[in-house]
């Protein structure tokens, strides 16, 4: 690395726009101490009179003029106070911020290992913090560029001083959202799968999400779809040289053939893949579990059980609830999006009526749907209570699955509740019937009053989220994201193109292969990836 100084009357041109555009997309969405620091750094970019330092890059070799470079910083760790803050930096000027900010005399400090040093304001000398300092010579850092990272105290003064004094070092600005994860993606050191499994690696809120999206980020699931695109690679190929040489008789008998059931075999490995009842999709967004029923059965008060804290009003006037009630749960690791509904009944009340329509539509998007019974409505002959019950899991279905209604075991639960209310014999009876029949959903008898069957109830929610979601370790890498599944299915829709007219033209047959391999690669990056980028790091936070 060699240093030079630079003339000190260095003004930045053009520097207004950024500050402009910074403020306007990005301070709104940080916490209101995040977005001093930030407007601070970005005031600071504009310097007059300011000695400078200049540098040649260990990434390409090539000076780095001050207003072209693109080196970017950003608050890597959690906002708000915190024991330890970590700042990161990545570009060219990297080690003009890691030598103006520490006073390290020698041109390379050893790569990966922490330093204790002094950090100091660029400009004044004045001591901001002592903390340690991490340097990453490309490539072999994150992003692939020069990186340094600054590990404070993490204080809101200590990082605002510190952001304050990136902002005035030349040639540095402050991040985008998921900047530094996209220079990483730019420079090949990670696929596109690997760095939306990073992305929801980093929402992760529960224990089956985090497997999920460690699994995504080993890049498990790019493997797979690169070993796709492999094999239509050599599909096409053997295609195209069909076309061009078989008329010179340099071409084996045989080979579309071959090709035939190589096709035959992925469009099979596809469907497999494709037929996951979109349990990675799921696992990634949550499950949606939704209580119905009819009036006064007791919904707000499961609601309030299961997520332990009074979210929804309970009252025994009936219509109490008429909008969705929703909360987020963690059940045995796996996310629900858990809703209470307005109880299901005719109403001449205009705002009934629609919190009913709103209910029936919220059953007909759930993944599995919670119908509470009141016990003490149900007859005490046994076999009129099941046949009470068959009527009552007909009215919470949509109506387009009357008059032959089925309940399947994966999207139904049959709550009883109130059970306290129920004589002892009358209870053995009921359960004995309810054994007996066969059709009904799972049946849970349960009393949100004495918290009695709570328990096996949570194990029953649980298997059936478990079977929703699936084992993420279990199984083959699943499609986590609809983008994937839409591509996928242009892929498998181009393969039916190469069998449709295999016999008719080869040449549009070669281009089903060749659009296949097109929509494999929008997937994993490879084709076609600028018009995804935005839409993919759009979620990260600044400073990943």
């Amino acid at each position: 690395m060699k240093w030079v100084h630079l003339p000190v009357n260095v003004t930045f041109t053009g520097l207004s726009d950024i500050s402009q555009e910074w403020n306007k997309n990005n301070v709104t969405m940080l916490p209101s101490m995040v977005r001093g620091i930030w407007r601070a750094a970005v005031n600071n970019l504009r310097i007059r009179g300011t000695p400078a330092c200049r540098l040649v890059s260990t990434c390409d070799g090539v000076p780095v003029g001050l207003a072209d470079a693109e080196t970017i910083f950003a608050l890597s760790s959690g906002h708000g106070r915190c024991g330890v803050a970590v700042v990161r930096a990545s570009g060219p000027a990297s080690a003009t911020a890691l030598r103006c900010m520490t006073g390290l005399t020698h041109s390379r400090p050893p790569p990966r290992k922490a330093l204790l040093r002094s950090i100091k304001d660029p400009q004044s000398k004045e001591v901001l913090d002592h903390g340690l300092v991490l340097w990453f010579p490309a490539p072999h850092s994150f992003t692939g560029e020069d990186s340094v990272e600054f590990h404070i105290h993490g204080g809101p003064a200590v990082i605002t001083a510190v952001l304050h004094a990136l902002g005035s070092v030349p040639g540095m600005r402050p991040a985008e959202a998921g900047e530094f994860t996209r220079r990483a993606f730019q420079a090949g050191k990670l696929g596109l799968t690997e760095v939306e499994g990073l992305g929801d690696l980093i929402h992760a809120e529960t224990e089956a999400q985090r497997r999920q999206a460690l699994r995504q980020m080993s890049g498990e699931l790019g493997r797979l779809y690169q070993d796709w695109s492999h094999k239509l690679k050599r599909y096409l190929a053997h295609v195209e040289a069909f076309i061009d040489f078989s008329e010179d008789e340099l071409i084996e008998d045989g080979v579309l053939n071959q090709v035939d059931k190589w096709v035959c075999d992925l469009q099979a490995e596809m469907e497999r893949h494709l037929q996951d009842e979109r349990r990675g999709e799921r696992l990634r967004s949550g499950v949606q579990v939704v209580i119905a029923g009819a009036t006064n059965a007791g919904k707000s008060s499961l609601l309030n059980k299961l997520c332990q804290r009074p979210a929804a009003i309970v009252s025994p006037i009936a219509g109490t609830t008429r909008d969705i009630v929703e909360t987020a749960l963690d059940i045995g690791g796996f996310p629900v999006l858990l809703s209470d509904t307005a109880g299901l009944r005719e109403s001449p009340d205009p705002v009934e009526r629609e919190g009913v329509r709103r209910a029936r539509q919220r059953v007909e998007q759930a993944d599995l749907t919670l119908v509470v019974v009141d016990c003490a409505h149900l007859p005490s002959d046994a076999k009129q209570a099941v046949t009470f019950l068959q009527g009552h899991l007909s009215s919470v279905l949509p109506t387009q699955e009357q008059p032959e209604p089925v309940f399947p075991a994966d999207r139904f639960l049959l709550v009883l509740n109130k059970t306290d209310l129920l004589p002892e014999e009358q209870r053995l009876k009921l359960d004995r019937e309810l054994r007996r029949v066969s059709g009904l959903p799972p049946v849970c008898q349960i009393s949100c009053y004495t918290n009695e069957g709570l328990q096996d109830f949570l194990a029953v929610l649980h298997s059936s989220v478990k079977i929703l979601c699936g084992d993420p370790l279990c199984c083959a890498p699943t499609l986590t994201q609809a983008r994937h599944r839409a591509h996928l299915q242009q892929c498998f829709a181009a393969l039916a193109q190469y069998q449709r007219y295999r016999d008719i033209d080869l040449a549009l047959a070669a281009e089903g292969v060749r659009l296949a391999l097109t929509s494999l690669g929008r997937i994993t990056g490879r084709v076609g990836a600028e018009e995804i980028l935005d839409i993919i790091f759009k979620d990260f936070c600044i400073g990943k």
